[in-house]
């Protein structure tokens, strides 16, 4: 058994629900960010969301990344971890009817973590999270043997939050280094590219291949104003890095020069998941044989098609006719 990509993050399940901005001034929520809360606060949002839930799915970034994989015509394995509950029943099954696989034994007692995803009627999602069993995440969960047999591992960067988390995506890294796989990190939030700067600065330091991130997250993490500015001084830190703008599409550097992929126009309804599905795409074209360019073009195409709907995932089954003709091939 290969796999194209080997991904380590929170295990979560996401339940969407669309709101009024007036909803998150009257909770005293801060939009357009994920925030970390604990369980009875999570309790009491959903009470006082009264029922409006619009779907659930297996969720954390890095699993939308790997559904994205998957859905792209790569293979993909998930390392995370959920508790012995009905949501963690629920989180495996959804993993598995997705085709991703995952470990069954990486489960203890308590609660699986769960997102609450907002999303308003500009598009903006606001997440509130409690993390549950999966704050425990930790090295023991990370399998050198599945390591080996892949060619990326991806990190998600909400694992650097937690003490644990950081050391699993230290152990991954230098597992992925020693057989010879690519290492890929995403920076995940402006938030935590903030708040755990220096942990994330570790990483990047101890060499990645593809960083993934926004124009936000990308100036944050190289303290300068501009897009143009942190492209050039990523391109001195790490070996790859995908910048994604909006509308205004990606830049791109891998193995090459600099390359700007145009967005797609679509009417944006809910810009949660893009960036994850975006780096999934990405990922799946390079692993097989596609150019950075081809890549980054299918990747800003399928983060045009989750934003033009509700939910996080990239769910449509792409065959290689189906890429090719979205490469113009």
């Amino acid at each position: 058994m290969s796999f194209d990509v080997y991904g380590l993050g929170n295990a979560l399940v996401d339940i969407q629900y669309q709101v009024d901005p007036d909803f998150l001034q009257e909770m005293s929520i801060d939009k357009g960010v994920m925030t970390l809360i604990e369980e009875d606060r999570q309790e009491a949002l959903i009470t006082n969301l009264g029922g409006k839930e619009m779907a659930r799915s297996s969720g954390g970034s890095a699993a939308n990344t790997m559904i994205s994989v998957v859905n792209c015509g790569g293979t993909g394995y998930y390392a995370c971890k959920v508790a012995y509950d009905a949501d963690g029943d629920f989180y495996l099954n959804d993993l598995e009817a997705s085709g991703v696989k995952s470990s069954t034994s990486n489960r203890s007692e308590g609660t699986t973590g769960k997102c609450l995803v907002m999303i308003t009627e500009d598009a903006d999602r606001t997440m509130n999270t409690f993390l549950g069993i999966t704050s425990t995440f930790g090295p023991e969960q990370i399998e050198q043997d599945m390591i080996a047999q892949s060619k990326y591992i991806y990190i998600e960067g909400y694992l650097v939050a937690g003490d644990s988390g950081f050391e699993s995506a230290q152990v991954a890294q230098k597992m992925a280094q020693d057989s010879g796989v690519k290492v890929s990190l995403t920076l995940s939030d402006p938030f935590i590219t903030s708040t755990f700067m220096d942990r994330m600065q570790a990483l990047v330091n101890a060499g990645v291949d593809m960083l993934f991130c926004n124009e936000d997250e990308a100036k944050m993490f190289t303290n300068t104003d501009t897009v143009e500015a942190a492209c050039a001084a990523l391109a001195n830190r790490v070996g790859g890095f995908a910048v994604t703008c909006g509308a205004d599409g990606a830049r791109v550097k891998d193995g090459g020069d600099l390359i700007h992929a145009s967005g797609f126009q679509v009417d944006a309804v809910d810009t949660n998941g893009a960036g994850d599905s975006f780096a999934g795409a990405y990922l799946a074209a390079v692993t097989n044989g596609y150019t950075a360019e081809q890549a980054a073009k299918l990747a800003t195409y399928v983060s045009s098609r989750v934003v033009s709907k509700y939910g996080p995932r990239f769910e449509d089954k792409l065959s290689k006719d189906d890429i090719e003709g979205i490469l113009g091939m």
